[in-house]
């Protein structure tokens, strides 16, 4: 089976093409990091524009490096959310006209069940897992019980933890994405030099919460002035991510240990933080867990996991019509 895989829910334009839910034959990713780092964070009309201008392109180049054309398809899968709805509507909105146009079957995806699923593009993994999916809009767990068998375990209560890299990020005048700066940053900082708090949720809960620890870091940088804080920027950074892994690792090993599950995957595009993949792999081998993560490339958001889960949807005979809408707050 041939699946064309399309993503625009938030600020990347990616696709992919996908040989029978396993090899990726193509797949193209256009960044738009350049037009929103000015800003510190995602403008979703300027997202939109972008998207509208490279898509075409990007679905083009895709299947001429795999060597296809359009006739050849077996099917499309395109993200329909959660996401930013501009965004969204374009990706649907051409998916649904090359359905049309070639009589090729579509279906819409959940750009979070692709996340969840995006390990099986490089890893075979035993059903079940727990799953911690952190991005820049999310932070969620799962079990992971099988394809389309998923239960929701908890998730943030206010910033995501990507969200709350961007933001500190800008705070101290760091650039965008937060993520990767701040975690390059860090390497040369003392992660011990300031304890930042920790949120911890009442007991056997399984939910996040970064918006204390984003406040702290203002407050410390109020407190102590710019001159100050610049000649300490490191140190400052590596606390501020000691503590964000801090706050993901201890839900997702206690959530693993709880349920009995002996395997766990990160996801999302803070999945290629180089500490939490550190953290993670200490306490799970503490523990006597298997752990797994994608590539950098397939943390953050691709056309191959869409054609993935696409795959594994178009398999099960699901079609969907052109009534199909997107749907921004979409859950799973």
């Amino acid at each position: 089976m041939l699946v064309l895989g399309v993503e625009t829910s938030c600020d990347d334009t990616a696709a992919a093409v996908l040989l029978d839910g396993r090899a990726v034959l193509a797949g193209i990713v256009s960044s738009q990091d350049g037009v929103h780092g000015p800003y510190g964070g995602v403008v979703p009309e300027l997202a939109s524009r972008q998207h509208v201008r490279h898509i075409l392109p990007i679905i083009d180049g895709t299947l001429k490096k795999a060597g296809v054309e359009l006739k050849d398809l077996d099917g499309i899968a395109v993200t329909r959310g959660p996401g930013l709805v501009g965004s969204l509507l374009v990706g649907l909105s051409v998916a649904k006209g090359i359905s049309f146009r070639w009589g090729i079957p579509y279906v819409g995806i959940n750009h979070l069940e692709a996340h969840l699923l995006a390990i099986f593009l490089e890893r075979e993994v035993s059903f079940p897992y727990v799953a911690l999916l952190a991005s820049g809009g999310h932070t969620l767990l799962y079990s992971v019980r099988g394809y389309g068998d998923y239960l929701y375990l908890g998730g943030t209560r206010d910033d995501a933890a990507g969200e709350a890299y961007d933001k500190v990020a800008k705070m101290m005048g760091l650039g965008y994405p937060g993520g990767r700066v701040i975690d390059q940053l860090a390497r040369g900082g003392d992660r011990k030099a300031i304890r930042f708090p920790r949120a911890r949720m009442k007991k056997r809960s399984f939910d996040f919460s970064f918006s204390g620890l984003k406040t702290a870091v203002w407050h410390h940088l109020k407190a102590r002035g710019e001159d100050a804080w610049q000649a300490r920027k490191s140190d400052i950074a590596a606390s501020f991510q000691e503590a964000v892994v801090d706050m993901l690792v201890r839900p997702t090993l206690a959530a693993a240990a709880e349920l009995g599950v002996g395997r766990i995957v990160l996801a999302g595009g803070v999945a290629a933080n180089s500490r939490l993949r550190e953290r993670m792999e200490q306490g799970a081998r503490e523990k006597g867990m298997e752990l797994f993560f994608p590539s950098p490339a397939l943390c953050t958001d691709n056309g191959a996991m869409i054609a993935l889960t696409g795959h594994h949807r178009l398999k099960r005979g699901h079609r969907d019509d052109f009534s199909l809408n997107a749907d921004a707050d979409l859950t799973l």
